[in-house]
């Protein structure tokens, strides 16, 4: 949530709870964290410490040896002890799926003293930390592919064919006498020693003259109108025949029938019931949840932005899919209120962010992806008031001894141009290709031996050091320092042609914002980029393009990944503060100290009270 936007709509009376919250309780502007990145920030919030101290720098790290990147919250580490036995793979051991995040929890401690905690969503916490609190995990849990989500598509439009998008894959398919039959994909059979993809066939039977269809999966019949959402499916992949299953949830949307069909289906989410990865503390917790609401999505990020990008949904659909998930965190936030008696109750709503993402165009006029019809301005706007909504719910329930905080890790900006990072390098001679070509992903064609300097992820320059990168030519020291300062003195100089603006607002020396133990895995320099600009796309996966500035002209069309002075959260609360300049690492110290708990000495943050 925005505090600009936050305060026009109470200015314009659209929000009256929350302009009663801030009458009678307290009102500030949070500090988020550098860089303003969801990941970052939570675990600001999470831990009371700087990402010096929880060790989360990006969305996106890179391994130091292999110049390869990874996600930055969690792993998978493989089975250590397997035998093979004919085409199948037999482990002797678990995988495990690792926290990346370190530190801990505030909701830890709380346990730890006997003080009752739920913690719902939160994001930069899969798997969840292992604790007797009840946690549900938010932002950052894969879908059954162990994917940040990737959607199906089945089309028989000849125009597209069979290919992998990003956060998706659209299969052509073949109507013959009124059926079509397709499969969905589940996750990588690693029981096989070929590694593939386990799927179920299904058959959908469309009506020769009316927009209706027929699913048939599993046993499960769905009849389906154009333009009609399915409830969850529960369907159940075969990765040991008679042994072994992996159980999902997914739901169809029939988005045409004639005269070209097109059908959409989520991706399969772990399903809530029977969870194949580990998602909730205890364990038994989100088949509590499920019992008592029902089916719900567990993926980190359900709003599908990347259907909308992709151009699968229309605006209008992916608001109607937003609102579904929308309506699925209401009612489990209001599941969790009336059970409520004592002790900490977090709950984590995403909507504002995605659809903030998506909708900014809508309502910006100065936007290159504009549209002078202005149909949707008003969502991110709607987003706001159905928030104003769920602060009511709360007013009304709590009591005069419950403190109620009120916040957002970010706010947001404008993302009007993107700045390829990696190709300025290029230009500048930071970065040597091999050869002409260096458009693949991941510094396919770099050539390390003369490369000092690259970026990764949406904030991170990393220089090409000896001792710590595999082909490291820039010395520790003098050398060091000396790259740096060059560097940031040619990027704050960075003008952008078209409008003859900085495209970077400041520059940040790890060591001189972090602290901690974590600290030499830090980016050597974190760049904060002016408002309206944004690393590009391909700037976060290592890729080198033509352009180094270009229009965003794709519907996600708002941000935050600039620099923090610009994008500030916002906190409310029903007690006043005392902190003139509170920050998301505030809050942990805030917390322990309702409770009568002294903070960590690991702890950067003071309490706001």
């Amino acid at each position: 949530m925005d505090p600009d936007l936050l305060e026009r709509f109470v200015r314009e009376g659209k929000m009256p709870n929350f302009e009663r919250l801030k009458k009678t309780g307290d009102y500030r502007k949070l500090e988020t964290s550098i860089p303003p990145q969801s990941p970052v920030a939570w675990s600001n919030f999470i831990t009371g410490m700087n990402p010096g101290g929880h060790g989360i720098f990006d969305f996106i790290h890179r391994n130091e040896q292999t110049i390869f990147p990874y996600l930055s919250t969690s792993e998978i580490v493989s089975a250590e002890r397997k035998i093979s036995i004919g085409e199948w793979v037999i482990p002797l051991s678990s995988d495990k799926i690792v926290l990346l995040r370190r530190g801990l929890a505030f909701w830890e401690i709380l346990q730890e003293k006997k003080i009752p905690s739920t913690v719902i969503r939160a994001p930069a916490n899969f798997p969840p930390v292992e604790t007797k609190a009840e946690s549900l995990s938010g932002m950052g849990t894969p879908d059954i592919q162990g994917t940040y989500g990737m959607f199906s598509y089945y089309t028989t439009d000849n125009t597209l064919g069979e290919k992998d998008v990003s956060g998706g894959k659209i299969f052509h398919v073949r109507l013959a006498n009124n059926r079509i039959e397709a499969a969905i994909n589940g996750p990588i059979n690693t029981y096989k020693t070929n590694a593939s993809k386990s799927i179920i066939k299904f058959s959908t039977i469309i009506d020769p003259k009316n927009p209706v269809a027929k699913i048939i999966i599993q046993g499960n019949m769905i009849f389906l109108k154009e333009g009609e959402w399915s409830p969850w499916i529960h369907v159940d992949f075969e990765i040991i025949p008679y042994i072994k299953k992996v159980s999902g949830i997914c739901r169809f949307y029939l988005k045409q029938v004639h005269p070209v069909f097109k059908m959409y289906v989520t991706p399969v989410n772990i399903d809530p019931s029977n969870p194949a990865m580990p998602i909730s503390t205890p364990e038994n917790f989100v088949r509590e949840l499920y019992e008592e609401v029902g089916p719900f999505y567990t993926q980190g990020i359900p709003e599908d932005t990347k259907a909308l990008t992709n151009g699968i949904f229309e605006d209008d659909e992916f608001l109607e899919q937003a609102g579904m998930v929308f309506n699925e965190s209401k009612k489990l936030f209001k599941n969790e209120l009336d059970r409520f008696r004592a002790g900490l109750l977090f709950f984590y709503f995403g909507s504002t962010d995605q659809v903030a993402h998506m909708f900014w165009r809508t309502m910006d006029a100065s936007h290159p992806a504009h549209d002078s019809s202005r149909k949707n301005s008003d969502a991110i706007e709607n987003t706001y008031i159905n928030m104003d909504e769920i602060l009511g719910v709360t007013l009304e329930k709590i009591d005069q001894k419950t403190t109620l905080i009120v916040l957002s890790d970010h706010g947001f900006a404008p993302f009007y141009r993107s700045f390829n990072l990696n190709t300025w390098l290029k230009k500048e001679g930071y970065i040597v290709l091999k050869n002409n070509s260096g458009k693949g992903e991941f510094f396919e064609n770099v050539d390390w031996s003369r490369t000092r300097a690259y970026g990764y992820g949406f904030n991170s320059l990393y220089l090409n050091l000896k001792g710590r990168e595999k082909n490291g030519v820039v010395n520790q020291g003098k050398e060091r320092n000396l790259l740096m300062k060059e560097l940031e003195n040619k990027l704050l100089a960075v003008l952008d042609p078209k409008t003859g603006k900085r495209v970077v607002n400041r520059m940040y020396e790890s060591e001189n914002v972090y602290s901690g133990d974590y600290l030499k895995k830090a980016p050597d320099l974190i760049v904060g980029y002016n408002k309206g600009y944004r690393a590009s796309w391909e700037t976060a996966l290592g890729s080198i393009t033509d352009e180094v500035l270009r229009d965003n002209k794709e519907k996600w069309s708002g941000d935050h990944l600039i620099d923090h002075e610009f994008v500030p959260g916002i906190i409310l609360t029903n007690k006043k503060m005392k902190s003139d300049r509170p920050s998301l690492y505030d809050i942990a110290p805030t917390v322990l100290e309702e409770f009568g708990i002294e903070k960590n000495k690991s702890m950067v943050g003071k309490s706001i009270f």
